[in-house]
């Protein structure tokens, strides 16, 4: 099957193992997921299955083009798609219209990848941004929460390249990888994985079999 789905992260809880262990989990919905566009060698240049996450959320803005993409494939418009690899033997599998839930793809106790987006925190300085200790804290030092120098005199004359300074935070693609499944819930299509994965509540991420 496809190596991978399509998740919204609902939030964070714990739950006990079989010798009574607190184990901290985060929940993810995962799929249902419908079979949008499958991509070939021979047309496309590499193969692949595109998926869009079934989400009850009203979509305002469907152009024309994402309209008729959705129509070809006999599919209800959706909010989120993404690309995942699949094999020969897939493709034969799977077809265009297709729904994947997470019965289909996941299994307890494997292991698993989590992609998403990590929260946004704005313009910050280099303080929360790096972890600058600052200047001191006595009334009159003027020197607070400055980054301090930044470059050279004369000789160079410029602030080097890769310098640390305040700058936009946060909001980066980031992976947590080799997270173990403690639970399965195929009813509601919920997925239940030990630890953090990246974003926000009611971020959408993507979730890959290692």
């Amino acid at each position: 099957m496809v190596r991978g789905l399509i998740g919204k992260k609902l939030g964070m809880t714990q739950v006990f193992d079989d010798n009574g262990k607190v184990v901290p989990v985060t929940v993810i919905r995962v799929g249902p997921c419908v079979v949008v566009q499958k991509k070939t060698e021979e047309r496309d240049g590499y193969g692949a299955v595109q998926l869009g996450f079934v989400d009850r959320e009203k979509l305002r803005k469907l152009t024309k083009p994402m309209k008729g993409h959705f129509d070809k494939a006999s599919a209800a418009p959706s909010k989120i798609l993404r690309e995942f690899a699949f094999t020969e033997e897939d493709n034969e599998k799977m077809s265009v219209g297709d729904q994947v839930s997470v019965k289909d793809v996941f299994e307890a106790e494997e292991r698993v990848d989590v992609v998403g987006r990590t929260i946004g925190r704005g313009f910050q300085g280099v303080m929360k941004r790096h972890g600058f200790s600052g200047g001191r804290a006595t009334h009159g030092s003027m020197f607070h929460r400055a980054p301090g120098s930044i470059g050279q005199s004369a000789s160079p004359s410029r602030v080097m390249k890769g310098m640390r300074g305040p700058g936009h935070m946060g909001n980066r693609r980031r992976k947590s990888q080799n997270l173990r499944v403690v639970r399965v819930d195929s009813e509601r299509n919920i997925l239940l994985v030990q630890g953090s994965v990246p974003g926000s509540l009611g971020n959408y991420v993507q979730v890959y079999k290692k």
